[in-house]
């Protein structure tokens, strides 16, 4: 062992070492006999309970610690540069409805930095349909109507493809895009096998995402293996493993990678079976998740993902050197808001770079905008600029695996591994990913994490900023600007009409409804329940919408009169904690008086006009005056609805006896209560 030098041993005597024993015993003290475990021990919807500290000797039983970058485990990289020097695709959305506007969005992208044209196609043309014959809603959607030639010469129009690469959502039109893409590059006299990037034929996610599929899976995969063959080779790959569907569904980290395991190695059972080789199809597929708010969570998914994507490889008998898997990140839309939607700025930062730590090869990161409207330029313009400031400004290119050696993170990514291959395996018990869909396993799991996520979130245990906490009561939402999809399915409808029985193939002018019509199998897939988009916001923006007509059509927001018995300063923390509650139903609490006679609170009581007060105080206050304020407040109008800052504890029954009507502290459910309330005075009915 080499000798300490002298600046060392002055260092480790200035700094010692000490024991967790001794760590733990610290922390106790200052806890004054809490419970450590329920104070300082984070339980996760993955089942983790992670710990305030990590110490190399939580490392101990991992192996994959050891790995070099670009082999073992991949933990570290898929291969042994990761993105040192070579950036993740810069993959924005360009959810235009028609080609014009997409071609228009997406220059700005290229011209602003983007290096990969990311066409998100709409519902009607993921499954293969014309406007004409589209459901309602299916046509536009921040989508791309996608139906001739002429549309994609129209999105393509002064985009060179040999210096960027094409990503296309396609759903289960993936054939029919491709066979697109072939009459566009014969046309521009390009070689199809120059350009790189994926179709995205994603029929599991669009079937999930649905409920239904316009075709078979059988047949789905049939159609995958043609062009799987045709591209062998090629730089451009076919599928698209979507596990966003998951995600924005509200699963747990591991639920969403177990399933999108599980749904590739559909793929591969499929695909083999048509005679592919694993390699081939591994090499032809795209990668999708989510990332949400938990940072380390998050960055441990990805290192997971790349070292279960490797096992389950070898499981299959493939060989590689780089690992082929590209993991393509979308920013949550689980967590975004409606409300005090600057703050979504803040929540793809924290996202889009943890997706960066992880290790994702491209990722498109949401405008603050996106669940409100069509995002614009200004909202468009941060969120390709993020990917600029994480590349050039923090220097993440210059590292390949920035999170190696954290003790918290090759933890979390060791237990992530797990539970997510544990998931994985119970889908298969259940014969596979399509058999757990039918039967509705995937469907119900899900929705149980997500029921746990509402609880906490309507109980503030779940923080989110600006909605059920730190409300920003002046707050103006910003301009919707909706889109007249009926006019756009109308007018892309008679454009269709327009184009049809004019030839056989795209380059002769036919539709894409007509091409997947002569291609594809008849059937459809048996209709399953759907995976919903769910946002943990929702619940209380359907309050804030009410209160907003409320107060349009009352001229004053709905009222909650704020009773400060004594001087406030006494119980400033509980004063300002029980407004904030409120506020996060877009009540106007008016709290900024302090009183210390009945007569002046009830004469303020009856000027607001307010049939809800709350009564806030000390709790030696309330032993010895609140009967009588009640009492009192009662006499003024019987309807008045009383509530108390705190737990009544056992003078509840003395309390009600005198007036009050209910309580609040923090063991109460902000959003029940908040939705109880605003029933009680006409707000919502």
């Amino acid at each position: 062992m080499t000798a300490l030098s002298e600046i060392e041993q002055e260092l480790q005597a200035t700094f010692p070492s000490h024991s967790y024993q001794e760590w733990k015993e610290a922390a106790d003290a200052l806890l004054k006999g809490k419970p450590f475990e329920k104070l300082l021990v984070t339980k996760t919807y993955e089942g983790f309970d992670l710990q305030p500290i990590f110490r190399k000797e939580d490392l101990e039983a991992l192996t994959f610690t050891q790995d070099v970058p670009g082999a073992g485990s991949y933990v570290r990289s898929r291969s042994s540069t990761g993105n040192y020097g070579n950036s993740w695709k810069i993959s924005q959305e360009q959810p235009a409805a028609s080609a014009e506007e997409a071609n228009a969005s997406l220059k700005r992208d290229l011209m602003g930095g983007c290096n990969e044209a990311n066409l998100l196609l709409d519902v009607a043309t993921q499954k293969g349909v014309d406007a004409d014959s589209a459901a309602e809603g299916e046509v536009g959607g921040c989508g791309l109507s996608l139906s001739t030639l002429e549309d994609l010469e129209k999105v393509l129009d002064g985009i060179d493809l040999k210096a960027i690469s094409l990503f296309v959502q396609s759903g289960s039109s993936a054939k029919a895009v491709f066979a697109m893409l072939k009459a566009y590059c014969e046309k521009k006299g390009i070689d199809l096998k120059t350009i790189e990037g994926n179709l995205g034929g994603d029929p599991i996610g669009l079937w999930a995402r649905n409920g239904k599929s316009p075709v078979t899976m059988e047949a789905a995969m049939k159609e995958l293996a043609e062009i799987v063959k045709e591209l062998e080779g090629s730089k451009l790959g076919a599928i698209y493993v979507d596990g966003n569907v998951f995600h924005n569904a509200g699963s747990s980290a591991v639920q969403e990678l177990g399933f999108t395991l599980a749904a590739a190695n559909e793929y591969f059972k499929a695909l083999t079976a048509q005679g592919l080789s694993v390699e081939a199809i591994a090499a032809s597929m795209r990668v999708g998740l989510g990332i949400g708010g938990h940072y380390f969570l998050e960055i441990g998914k990805l290192r997971a993902t790349r070292m279960l994507w490797a096992r389950m490889l070898k499981a299959w008998g493939a060989s590689f050197e780089d690992l082929p898997i590209h993991i393509h990140s979308r920013t949550s839309i689980w967590n975004k808001t409606k409300v005090d939607p600057y703050v979504n700025m803040l929540r793809v930062t924290s996202e889009s770079f943890s997706a960066v730590i992880g290790g994702c090869d491209s990722m498109h990161i949401g405008p603050f905008d996106e669940v409100i409207r069509m995002p614009d330029d200004f909202s468009r313009r941060i969120a390709r600029n993020l990917h600029t400031i994480l590349a050039e400004e923090c220097d993440l290119t210059k590292v390949i695996d920035p999170a190696g050696g954290s003790y918290y993170i090759e933890w979390l990514t060791d237990q992530v591994a797990q539970k997510a291959w544990e998931w994985f395996q119970k889908v298969e018990a259940e014969g596979g990913l399509f058999a757990a869909l039918k039967s509705g396993l995937v469907q119900k799991e899900i929705s149980a994490v997500a029921a746990k996520r509402l609880v906490n979130i309507e109980r503030r245990r779940d923080i989110i900023v600006g909605t059920n906490q730190y409300s920003n009561a002046g707050e103006k939402a910003l301009d919707p600007r909706p889109v007249d999809y009926a006019a756009i399915k109308a007018e892309r409808a008679a454009y269709v009409a327009g184009a049809k029985g004019k030839g056989a193939t795209f380059a002769e002018g036919a539709t894409l409804g007509e091409v997947v019509a002569a291609s594809r199998e008849a059937g459809e897939e048996a209709t399953i329940e759907v995976i919903p988009v769910r946002r943990g916001s929702e619940s209380y923006e359907k309050l804030r919408e009410a209160a907003v007509a409320y107060e349009e059509k009352e001229g004053h927001a709905p009222l909650i009169f704020q009773a400060n018995w004594g001087a406030s300063r006494a119980y400033r923390g509980r004063a300002d904690w029980t407004s904030a509650f409120f506020r996060a139903g877009a009540f106007e609490v008016r709290s900024d008086t302090d009183f210390d006679s009945i007569e002046a609170l009830t004469e303020a009581l009856k000027a607001s006009g307010s049939k809800i007060v709350v009564v806030t105080s000390t709790d030696d206050n309330y032993a010895a005056e609140l009967e009588t304020i009640a009492k009192a407040i009662k006499a003024l109008d019987s309807e008045i609805y009383i509530i108390v800052a705190g737990a009544p504890g056992e003078s509840e029954a003395a309390w009600r006896e005198a007036g009050v009507n209910d309580f609040v502290n923090v063991r109460v459910n902000n959003y029940q209560m908040l939705a109880m309330l605003m029933k009680k005075i006409g707000v919502i009915a």
